[in-house]
């Protein structure tokens, strides 16, 4: 009835009070915002203190006078209201522009409160356009709308606009309040806060819920009863998880899981509402975040005790696991399993690396390349220092090398090559042996073992595979390079092009007291050569290769012909 009655549109309805009041009012007005926070109501109040006769000292109506008696009776001759989604075509709006011409009876204006005004064809946008360019002094336009932008720029740039703002839970819960006593209704301040979550901004949509609730708890509105009659999965819930998987208890995270799918509660919702309850303990945890949460003041506290306890690894980590659940679970064959695991990993986070028990985190692959390398060097003599970053391919030839004759001691797979960690010190147009390396290699520069070509091989892929992170390039390259023995200790390299020859040439010393200290070799030398330029092989074009195939086999031909096909 009238501006004050609105909740949460403070700045607005002052700004409407304020026209009203000085007389300086647009010829259109443009209301937007989401569902059921008060536009096309506010829309009804202005409409009505524009018209009234006797307005009171802050722009509201007297509700005494004739004009405004005929608009609470729905009787009024000035105000008209549209529903553009059910009225969008060109002949409804050029019957309202008609009315437009015929003067006020009663009052100053006449107002047309045209409803989502987004629904009008384009047509009819145009045709409303001219009459929105030069209005009659005694027309005003007041349009409401979700959608803004689905309203033609040449429409908002005649139009005041005023966005309106979702109404917030701490509104909604005061507004249901007041409704609750001056209906005589009791209630739970908790009952409330849950309406207030359901409604999401719109205090429409609250109502009626709590019209709702009011009907179901016959006058006596409390927390269990709404959330059985909105079917709203109870919040301890939550709580009740988030204490569990921090505690690691997997088997009761288990156990209540089941209880909520018994209930009859989807587990996708289950998860998107524990991801929002996570989120939320993430924004209690700090006080700048504090008011992102939308929620009572009892919840909030609640929240508060919980975040405490939550490390923020744990949260980030946890919003992670749940967001990759909901994005699977609709492609799921089986969704109960997808929502077990995903309660499992979440109860795992905190969960040390070596924890013992049923559900425990699965051992990292380098943890157990660690140790399968420590039982198969157990007897094995010291070797000499050097880098090692261990990886799966390098294990396989580790025990390769473990089955070797006991005349060779077995390697350690961070034995297999010279440290190339050391080079980085080096400068960088140099690659020279670290003097240590080089000492070493002087006192195997006696032997002269023979060695085969998968040693070979297998050193050579291990050196690449230590390069440093700098040489990663030339790595790579020689990964797919295979040095042959040509005449013992005699290796040729071939390379594909002259740059690489070149960076090769680069590193060739160090290359060298590679394969001769883990070869055991001193006089192995490389020979590299540019591989020959082969024939290039001519790319023919879709036309050449369909006139292969046809020389090939006619029945293609036949095939083209007899559909009419064209080749695309």
């Amino acid at each position: 009835m009238s501006f004050d009655t609105v909740v949460g549109q403070a700045a607005l309805t002052t700004t409407l009070k304020n026209a009203v009041k000085s007389g300086k009012l647009a010829h259109a007005y443009l209301f937007c915002g989401p569902r059921g926070v008060g536009k096309t109501t506010c829309a009804r109040i202005f409409a009505k203190a524009i018209n009234c006769q006797n307005p009171t000292a802050d722009g509201e109506a007297c509700n005494e006078c004739e004009s405004c008696q005929s608009f609470n009776e729905q009787r009024s001759l000035n105000i008209f209201e549209l529903d553009a989604a059910s009225n969008n075509s060109v002949e409804h709006i050029k019957t309202l522009m008609e009315q437009t011409r015929i003067p006020p009876q009663l009052g100053k204006y006449k107002v047309f409160i045209i409803d989502e005004v987004h629904m009008l064809s384009t047509s009819a946008f145009n045709a409303f356009l001219k009459t929105l360019e030069e209005p009659p002094a005694h027309v005003i336009f007041i349009l409401a709308t979700t959608e803004k932008h689905k309203i033609l720029p040449t429409i908002l740039s005649r139009c005041q606009i005023y966005d309106f703002e979702r109404m917030t839970v701490q509104n909604t819960i005061a507004h249901l309040k007041s409704v609750a006593e001056k209906e005589g209704i009791q209630y739970e301040e908790k009952a409330l806060a849950v309406i207030a979550e359901k409604a999401d901004g719109g205090m429409r949509d609250a109502l009626s819920i709590f019209d709702q609730a009011a009907s179901f708890c016959q006058g006596n509105i409390t927390y269990q009863k709404v959330i059985e009659d909105l079917n709203v999965l109870d919040s301890e819930y939550y709580f009740q998880i988030v204490d569990l998987a921090l505690k690691n208890k997997v088997s009761e995270v288990m156990v209540l899981l089941n209880d909520i799918i018994n209930k009859g509660f989807d587990g996708g919702l289950m998860i998107q509402g524990l991801a929002k309850h996570v989120r939320n303990v993430m924004m209690a945890k700090d006080a700048e975040t504090l008011p992102l949460l939308e929620v009572s003041e009892q919840a909030r506290q609640r929240y508060q005790q919980q975040a405490q306890q939550a490390p923020l690894p744990f949260l980030y980590s946890a919003l992670r696991v749940m967001n990759q659940c909901d994005i699977n679970y609709r492609q799921s064959s089986n969704k109960r399993l997808l929502v077990e695991l995903t309660l499992i990993e979440m109860a795992q986070l905190t969960q040390p690396d070596d924890a013992a028990g049923s559900g425990r985190k699965p051992r990292r692959l380098k943890s157990l390349f660690k140790n399968l390398i420590q039982q198969s060097t157990v007897q094995v003599k010291a070797a000499p220092q050097v880098a090692a970053a261990v990886g799966v391919r390098e294990v396989k030839k580790v025990e390769s090398e473990v089955k070797q004759p006991a005349s060779r001691p077995a390697l350690k797979a961070s034995q297999l090559g010279m440290s190339w960690n050391n080079l980085r010190q080096q400068d960088r147009s140099k690659m020279q042996i670290l003097p240590s390396m080089q000492n070493q290699d002087s006192k195997n520069r006696k032997e002269s073992e023979p060695f085969t070509q998968d040693e070979l091989e297998l050193q050579w892929m291990s050196m690449c595979n230590r390069m440093p992170q700098k040489l990663s390039g030339i790595a790579t390259r020689m990964k797919n390079m295979n040095p042959q023995i040509t005449e013992l200790p005699q290796v040729s390299l071939i390379v594909p092009n002259e740059i690489i020859k070149t960076e090769v040439e680069n590193i060739l010393g160090s290359i060298l007291s590679t394969l001769r200290l883990y070869l055991h070799n001193s006089d192995i030398s490389m020979t590299i050569r540019v591989a020959e330029r082969q024939q290039q092989i001519k790319v023919l074009t879709r036309k050449e290769q369909f006139e292969e195939m046809v020389a090939k086999n006619p029945s293609v031909e036949k095939l083209r012909v007899a559909f009419d096909l064209e080749l695309a």
